[in-house]
């Protein structure tokens, strides 16, 4: 999830390539409540693989829009990832999360006569959360990027999985963005249009993830969309406005051979100022130096930050019933150099997706001060790659 992402977000996607491969040909789902031994980031990510004939980051980039929109074949793997806030005019409140991931399954295609052929498969994550019946909802699907049935173009932008599908608006600027998902009595249909520009993440949209190099990825965002449609609910619908989050990130790393997961933020706050930030944790549970994030001012102006300039306290952790894993569930954040002091806490403790790759991602809101002015904010955190036996402590 940086992305989440999902970051957002970033590499567990390739920690569920077996899975993927497997549940792909089988065309198998997991549904919301089904109970499985999902893959666990360190774990998936300690085998080895030869990722040599894969495109890789190593320096900045020029990017070209719409076509950066559209996938990037040459890199093993990458996601479109939509997160939100949504309330209806009674003021029920659900967030929700669309994720679509692109894995090249070998580093050049293979002309073949069978129309099925491909060396892309695709996963999407859909998960909802209803905050009034303290319900969570998660959902996901393979299959291969052939006959239609999944796929990424730049112009006019569309990714979809099946008839779950993000749309773009034709020409050069995508927006409004058009989602539609639906899966067992939960649906969302959402147009999402930009009220800030782009972000580029990192170094000028290079993000670095660890110290060897090209463990790196391309990374830009949308953080301020604003977001209106319709939530179905077992049959029910409600109109529904709020903000969302889009992050893009395209690579081949995988974590370094010290690091074990992630804890990713992605808010937005009241005065209309957003913050991204990941620490990226060691199998020790320390902060590795390569953790950092951007602040949006309200203007759009952006600032890098680094693991020093951001405080991160743990104030609450839940344990999962479906998995056993023990999670952080409450936070400090604070950015004294900007006179940012914020408590989160999630909307409700249990959003963990229980899938073929296993994580924490979920709707927080937050309280706190910018400066001498009190401001509060809503967004998504992701935690990846706890469940290895210990009792993690975040990284200060």
């Amino acid at each position: 999830m940086f992305a989440n992402r999902t970051l957002t977000a970033i590499f567990f996607v390739i920690g569920a390539i077996l899975v993927f491969i497997m549940m792909a040909l089988m065309g198998t789902r997991e549904e919301e409540g089904a109970a499985n031994d999902g893959v666990i980031v360190s774990d998936a990510l300690s085998a080895q693989e030869d990722t040599s004939q894969y495109a890789r980051v190593f320096e900045p980039r020029a990017f070209s829009f719409p076509q950066d929109h559209g996938p990037h074949p040459d890199f093993k793997n990458e996601w479109w990832y939509y997160t939100g806030n949504l309330e209806t005019p009674e003021s029920r409140h659900f967030g929700y999360e669309l994720t679509i991931f692109r894995v090249a399954m070998a580093p050049d295609q293979v002309e073949r006569a069978s129309g099925w052929a491909t060396r892309q498969l695709y996963m999407a994550h859909f998960a909802l959360t209803d905050v009034e019946q303290e319900r969570f909802y998660s959902f996901e699907r393979f299959n291969r990027g052939a006959m239609g049935l999944a796929g990424a173009v730049a112009q006019p932008f569309k990714v979809w999985l099946e008839d779950w599908v993000v749309i773009g608006a034709e020409g050069e600027n995508i927006f409004p963005l058009k989602i539609a998902v639906a899966q067992d009595g939960i649906a969302l249909e959402l147009e999402l249009d930009a009220a800030k520009p782009l972000v580029l993440q990192g170094e000028d949209g290079l993000s670095q993830k660890s110290a060897e190099p090209g463990n790196a990825s391309y990374y830009y965002s949308f953080t301020r969309l604003l977001s209106k449609g319709e939530v179905r609910v077992d049959g029910q619908s409600f109109p529904v406005s709020g903000t969302s989050w889009m992050d893009r990130e395209w690579s081949t790393s995988a974590l370094g051979e010290d690091q074990e997961g992630w804890d990713w933020f992605a808010l937005q706050l009241s005065n209309n100022t957003e913050l991204m930030f990941y620490h990226m944790r060691k199998k020790d549970g320390t902060a590795d130096a390569f953790s950092g994030g951007t602040f949006v001012s309200a203007t759009g102006e952006t600032r890098k930050l680094s693991l020093s300039q951001v405080e991160v306290e743990v104030t609450d952790r839940w344990q999962s019933p479906h998995s056993g894993i023990r999670y952080p569930s409450g936070w400090r954040l604070a950015v004294p150099e900007l006179q940012l002091s914020l408590v989160i806490t999630p909307f409700q403790q249990d959003q963990e997706l229980n899938l073929a790759v296993r994580y924490w991602e979920g709707a927080v809101q937050c309280t706190g001060t910018y400066g001498e002015a009190n401001i509060t904010g809503v967004g998504y955190v992701e935690l990846a790659g706890y469940g290895n036996g210990r009792d993690e402590p975040m990284p200060k």
